[in-house]
């Protein structure tokens, strides 16, 4: 299942990617926009299974669970802010740093990969 999850969540990036440079260039983002929110659908579904698959749950699951939450959040702040011309510098720092946050968490957490093997 952290396999999927992790698809799911490259699969948003990758479509986040593609809205920004589709905003910059005037172009219509409905489609894609609504395609992403399956995928947010996806990183639900599989985060879910996840945290209720752990024998015990520890308070960095929890973390994990709320930080999820937000960036997902944060996806809907950057495209929604940007469509209406607001700045979004600070959501993008945010954004960034919660993303970072999540990836150590996700990478760390037992049921996350071992990349030191």
């Amino acid at each position: 299942m952290t396999h999927a999850h992790l698809t799911s969540l490259v699969l948003s990036l990758i479509l986040l990617i593609i809205i920004a440079v589709l905003q910059n260039k005037g172009k219509n983002i409905k489609i894609w926009h609504m395609v992403l929110r399956a995928t947010y659908i996806l990183i639900i579904v599989t985060g879910g299974m996840l945290f209720f698959a752990a024998y015990s749950i520890p308070l960095s699951y929890y973390l994990k669970a709320i930080l999820g939450i937000v960036m997902i959040g944060l996806f809907e702040m950057v495209i929604v802010r940007k469509e209406k011309g607001k700045k979004i510098d600070v959501i993008w720092i945010a954004f960034s740093l919660v993303l970072v946050i999540l990836f150590a968490l996700g990478f760390t957490l037992p049921m996350g990969f071992d990349l030191l093997k």
